[in-house]
């Protein structure tokens, strides 16, 4: 005798199924956060040693050997110099030998490379039977003593962006691309005032140049939200897994805001130099701490995820002309898995009570009722991440 299909089996099916998202995420965030993360070391991290006489090349011969790679010990003639290197952070440690040695760093390019360098510092003035006198040329704001505040404000723009994208692409789903794509433009607005408003009066993460933060932080939030929202289109329930990996596991971890390619692993250290967080973060860096030197390539960085955040957006609208032409021209309505239910139970009462319009009925309810358990499916995955 048969009984049927079972419905726990079922639902136990659809549970599964929608577990293997956060599995993949932990995962992936294992990977990406421990290997970037778990034993910083440093790599032809670059440091100068000031001076110009024979003492000096022998010091700086002797570091290099020693380092084994570490260091990338190079000898500049003055501190000026020296300091010139520092502000455009070609170096992040001059080193000044004497009776009274001197270390000069820029900690607000990064507070663990300057603790790295000094620490090597320290020994060799200890070696020579001298205190270590540091310098500190750029210091972070006063809200931010550790320089990693710039870091965790991209955290908090990155989620609200990302997190965004499952709202817009799963409940905005029926609107038409171009009104999602404004939905994205608005919502990075506001994302990046919010952001903005948190490095400044709240938390005093910057002392100044508070405008060029915000503009940043939009350019940032706004590529990822396009990118995010073209994704939907095609990736579906799986563009919050796509996003993520995309702007937490590899963008977080290769952002510089920790750690400096310097002392990452190369796969990371390689990612520094093009993706989208690193360029919030080093923008942000330049603009505030370094007078803008080097800020036009950040600008570039970000400006080219939002380009290719607007190319995926339009790609994408002309994909969805595409679906909904097809079925057009065949003169049917797209046929959802909801349909089908829909139009089974539309089917037993239209039988029963002879009308065509309860197959219609059905078949509206099952395409609406299955559209909404996708959209509350999508953005309970993306609240819960």
């Amino acid at each position: 005798m048969s009984t049927g299909p079972n419905p726990t089996a079922g639902a136990l099916r659809h549970v599964l199924g929608h577990l293997l998202t956060p599995l993949l995420m932990c995962i992936g965030m294992g990977l990406a956060y421990l290997g970037a993360f778990h034993a910083p070391q440093p790599h032809d991290l670059r440091v100068d040693v000031v001076g110009s006489g024979p003492a000096t090349q022998v010091l700086a011969q002797t570091l290099q050997d020693r380092a084994a790679g570490a260091l990338d010990v190079r000898t500049v003639p003055d501190r000026a110099t020296a300091a010139a290197a520092l502000q455009r952070q070609d170096a992040y440690g001059a080193y000044i030998p004497g009776d009274h040695p001197e270390l000069l760093v820029a900690s607000a390019s990064s507070d663990t490379s300057a603790m790295a360098v000094e620490k090597v510092f320290t020994q060799v003035a200890a070696g020579q039977g001298a205190p270590l006198k540091v310098t500190d040329l750029a210091p972070t704001a006063s809200g931010d003593p550790t320089g990693q505040g710039v870091f965790f404000l991209l955290v908090a723009v990155s989620i609200g962006a990302y997190a965004s994208v499952a709202v817009i692409g799963a409940a905005g789903a029926a609107l038409p691309m171009r009104v999602r794509a404004l939905l994205a433009a608005g919502t990075s607005l506001v994302v990046s005032l919010v952001g903005t408003l948190f490095a400044g009066p709240v938390f005093h993460l910057v002392d100044h140049g508070l405008a060029g933060v915000w503009a940043l932080s939009w350019l940032y939030a706004a590529g990822i939200l396009l990118i995010g929202v073209g994704l939907h289109t095609y990736l579906r329930r799986w563009t919050t897994l796509g996003v993520m990996v995309l702007f937490v596991m590899l963008n977080f971890t290769s952002s510089g805001g920790i750690y400096r390619p310097e002392l990452q692993p190369g796969f990371f250290g390689s990612l520094h130099a093009f993706w989208n967080g690193a360029g919030l973060v080093e923008g942000i860096r330049s603009h505030v701490y370094f007078d803008g030197h080097a800020l036009g390539g950040n600008v570039l960085v970000l400006a080219l995820w939002f380009l290719a955040g607007a190319v995926l957006v339009t790609l994408a609208g002309r994909t969805e002309a595409r679906r909904n032409a097809a079925p057009a021209r065949e003169g049917t309505a797209p046929e959802s898995t909801g349909a089908k239910t829909g139009a089974k139970t539309g089917a037993k009462t239209g039988a029963k009570t002879g009308t065509k319009g309860a197959l219609r009925e059905g078949t509206a309810a099952g395409n609406e009722e299955r559209a909404e358990e996708r959209a509350e499916e999508e953005m309970e995955e993306a609240v819960a991440v």
